[in-house]
C-alpha cells in the first residue's frame, strides 16, 4: 500500500468521534478542525454557535441568530461597534410569554441571560405583529441598534440606543427607545392573555433590568428580529 495512502488512513483515525445525540463538542476544538473562526463564514460560525448552545431548546429561532450574527460582523468591519463580545437578540417571531431576548458572548461561547422582553403597545398583543420607525407610533422598530450609556430616568437604570437600520430604526433616539426595566412584564405574568407592553422600547423585568443594562451597555449590537419580508429585504445593514 502506497505511504500517501496509509498515512491518509492513520490521520482518519486520530479524528475525534462524537456521539450521535450528545451534547456538541467543545467550540474551540470545532472552530479550530474548522481552520479557524475567522476564516468561517458568518452563517457556519452562527449555526455552530447556535448548536453548541443548544439555542433550539431556549426557543430561539435559527433564522434569528444567523442573521443577527452576519448584521453584527458587517457593522464590526464598518467599526459601528466597539465590543463584538456580546451579542444581544430580541427574537420576536416568539409570543411575549417566552423568553425571547438573548444576551450571548459570541466568543466564549455562553449565554449570560435569556429573559423576557416587551414589544410595543401598538405592535400587538400577544405577538408583535406591526412595526414602525414613527413618532408617537407607540410600536417597536426592527433591526440593529448599538447599545451607549446609561441614565437615571423615569424607569430608573436605562440605556440608550442608536438604531443603526436606515428607514426601520433610525429614529430611535429621537423616539426615547431605550431599554429600561418594567414592572409589567416578568414571571408573575405567566399565564396572562400576553404580557404588558411598552411605548416601543425593548422593556425588561424590573429586578433584573440593571444586570441587563450592565451586561450589554457601551458599544455591543442589539438586534430585533422578525420574519418581516419587508425588513429583511429592505435592511441595507444585512443586504448591503
Amino acid at each position: 500500500m502506497p505511504l500517501s495512502v496509509v498515512c491518509l488512513l492513520f490521520s482518519f483515525l486520530l479524528l475525534p468521534v462524537v456521539k450521535a445525540g450528545s451534547h456538541s463538542a467543545n467550540p474551540e476544538v470545532l472552530i479550530s478542525q474548522s481552520s479557524g473562526a475567522a476564516k468561517m463564514s458568518a452563517e457556519s460560525f452562527s449555526n455552530l454557535l447556535y448548536d453548541s448552545l443548544q439555542l433550539d431548546a431556549l426557543g430561539m429561532s435559527r433564522e434569528a441568530l444567523k442573521l443577527a450574527y452576519k448584521g453584527q460582523q458587517n457593522l464590526v468591519k464598518k467599526g459601528v461597534i466597539s465590543n463584538d463580545d456580546v451579542l444581544t437578540v430580541c427574537d420576536f417571531s416568539q409570543p411575549s410569554e417566552s423568553k425571547r431576548m438573548y444576551i450571548i458572548d459570541v466568543k466564549n461561547f455562553k449565554v449570560l441571560l435569556n429573559t423576557y422582553v416587551a414589544h410595543g403597545r401598538n405592535s400587538g398583543q400577544n405577538y408583535a405583529e406591526r412595526f414602525s420607525n414613527r413618532t408617537r407610533s407607540l410600536q417597536s422598530s426592527l433591526g440593529f441598534y448599538v447599545t451607549k450609556n446609561t441614565y437615571l430616568g423615569e424607569h430608573g437604570l436605562s440605556l440608550r440606543l442608536a438604531g443603526l437600520d436606515k428607514g426601520f430604526n433610525d429614529r430611535a433616539a429621537s423616539r426615547a427607545i431605550v431599554v429600561h426595566g418594567a414592572t409589567y412584564i416578568g414571571d408573575e405574568w405567566r399565564g396572562s392573555a400576553y404580557m404588558g407592553r411598552s411605548f416601543g422600547c425593548p422593556a425588561v423585568p424590573a429586578r433584573i433590568a440593571p444586570k441587563v443594562i450592565d451586561l450589554i451597555k457601551n458599544g455591543t449590537c442589539l438586534f430585533i428580529y422578525h420574519p418581516s419580508k419587508s425588513y429583511l429585504h429592505g435592511s441595507t445593514i444585512l443586504n448591503g
